[in-house]
């Protein structure tokens, strides 16, 4: 994925890294470890929390995320370190929180300190019924990071829903200018924008494309 490049240039480091993202995820902070000493994952769900657990516990029925260590080895030049890999996430991973996004204090009554940085891969289009709701979660996710911070933001473009099992689900439309329009009015400068247009064809979502920004917040 875009990050996966984005890392190594050194722009993007520090002590605390935030993760909001959809389900029980974790090939996407395979890139960031080595950058960041701390990764806090904040999830809605108790069943995300717990598969997420289960995973960095590596206990038994744990989802396999090995292919995703090997690819994220490979790209690094390092392929015979994947198991290194899913070490060194493992390690940083030090907590998964329960959070509500319609309270104040998305994690009461736990005060998370500044983040260095903030992951949202395709989660606020997921909860954001409206554009009004995207950027009013998008407000909330920015008073979790410290100024000079930085967003990395991955989303589908052209997306209405996708299907999890027998269930079509929403999700919210949009393109890349109302992203850059709602990133700039919450105080973010926006550092690099990447789209790549979908290839795969599948009815179980009807995206056009996927989006990568990397902003940060001004002081």
């Amino acid at each position: 994925m875009f990050q996966n490049d984005f890392f190594p240039t050194g722009h993007i480091k520090g002590d605390i890294l935030i993760d909001l993202s959809i389900g029980p995820i974790v090939h996407h902070l395979y890139s960031a470890c080595e950058f960041f000493k701390h990764i806090i994952v904040l999830k809605v769900r108790d069943r995300c929390m717990m598969e997420l657990k289960r995973w960095v516990d590596t206990r038994t029925g744990a989802f396999y995320w090995g292919h995703a260590a090997e690819l994220q080895a490979e790209i690094e030049g390092k392929s015979c370190q994947a198991l290194d890999k899913e070490g060194e996430v493992r390690s940083a991973l030090q907590h998964v929180l329960k959070c509500d996004f319609e309270k104040e204090n998305m994690t009461e009554p736990i005060d998370l300190p500044p983040a260095d940085c903030i992951i949202s891969a395709w989660l606020l289009s997921v909860i954001s019924k409206d554009q009004n709701d995207f950027i009013r979660y998008l407000r909330k996710f920015s008073k979790l990071l410290k100024p000079g911070g930085h967003f990395l933001f991955i989303g589908c473009l052209g997306a209405t829903y996708y299907i999890v099992g027998k269930d079509k689900l929403h999700i919210l439309k949009y393109d890349e200018e109302f992203v850059r329009k709602a990133l700039v009015g919450e105080g973010f400068v926006i550092d690099c924008c990447e789209v790549k247009k979908r290839t795969n064809r599948t009815n179980m979502i009807d995206y056009k494309a996927i989006i990568f920004i990397a902003a940060h917040k001004e002081k």
